[in-house]
């Protein structure tokens, strides 16, 4: 079967109110549309962009909790572009609270209506200690029309033991947005990701934010889009079906086929999902001194 995703470098930048949010998310879904994709995905807190129009001076803190005032707008706005262009929506990740603790969570959206959710399960020292997130403690594999897929959330695809359960569990896919500041960071996140596309003979889709706020924490970003397969035959050369140029603001669009990667799961050149010794992972460190003897 073969499955379109298109992953949007979302442009930030400074606007007025509301409407300028949702005029934009429109305008970049209506153009991912076109190409007609399965799977559509935004980068990581992309609504940030609200805190361009709200009192962020009194703290940033209290600031993104008053963000959580537009996840209403932001749940409407999310599932009517999903039904009307007929693809699943990966809507980026939104600051949201829940019984007083605020989530950074990726919330996805079915053409039928649906929502389905994922927390961001590593913080960052930044979400830590500036924005007071609290981490997610599930990981969920989301069956899907067209393959089976897991989110995680920009930090948590350097943790290869969380990619590694998902892929376990049957997922086909991997989504990731993220947003990154700085050349270094993003390549942090971009080098794991295709990582685990080799580890785990996975598709990894990932898409960061552009562009710049007057925000604390937010007035710069670094970021690229892409679509990774695992390094064989079967594959483009170099394990890279599509990629953005670096800080433009645009859709990446890639077809991927899973019957294709299914057959290389198990005829691969070598196939590292399923030769893991998992006997080996109990106890797998011997300690063993080392040290120079002296007389």
């Amino acid at each position: 079967m073969k499955v379109r995703i298109a992953a949007v470098q979302y442009l930030l930048r400074a606007i007025d109110d509301w409407d300028g949010f949702e005029n934009q998310v429109r305008f970049v879904l209506k153009a991912a549309a076109e190409y007609k994709p399965n799977f559509v995905m935004l980068p990581e807190i992309f609504t940030s962009q609200l805190l361009s129009f709200m009192d962020t001076e009194s703290g940033i803190k209290a600031a993104v909790r008053r963000m959580h005032d537009y996840t209403p707008r932001y749940m409407d706005l999310m599932a009517e572009m999903a039904k009307k262009y007929n693809f699943y929506l990966i809507a980026g990740t939104h600051p949201n609270l829940r019984d007083g603790l605020l989530y950074n969570s990726a919330f996805m959206f079915t053409p039928s209506g649906e929502v389905f959710s994922q927390d961001k399960i590593h913080r960052t020292k930044w979400e830590r200690d500036k924005w007071d997130t609290s981490a997610g403690n599930k990981l969920h594999l989301f069956q899907t029309d067209f393959g089976a897929i897991g989110i995680l959330i920009c930090y948590d695809i350097e943790f290869p033991e969380l990619a590694r359960l998902v892929c376990e569990a049957g997922a086909d896919i991997l989504f990731v947005p993220s947003s990154t500041d700085d050349r270094q960071g993003f390549w942090r996140v971009r080098y794991c990701a295709h990582a685990r596309a080799i580890e785990n003979q996975v598709y990894v889709a990932m898409t960061s934010t552009v562009g710049n706020l007057p925000v604390e924490g937010l007035g710069m970003h670094y970021g690229q889009a892409s679509i990774m397969t695992p390094s064989d035959f079967p594959f483009s050369r170099d394990g890279i079906a599509a990629e953005g140029v670096v800080n433009m603001e645009q859709v990446v669009i890639a077809d991927v086929d899973l019957d294709a990667l299914m057959q290389n799961r198990l005829n691969g050149t070598t196939i590292p999902l399923y030769d893991k010794r998992r006997e080996f992972y109990s106890d797998p460190v011997e300690v063993t001194s080392a040290r120079s003897k002296t007389t």
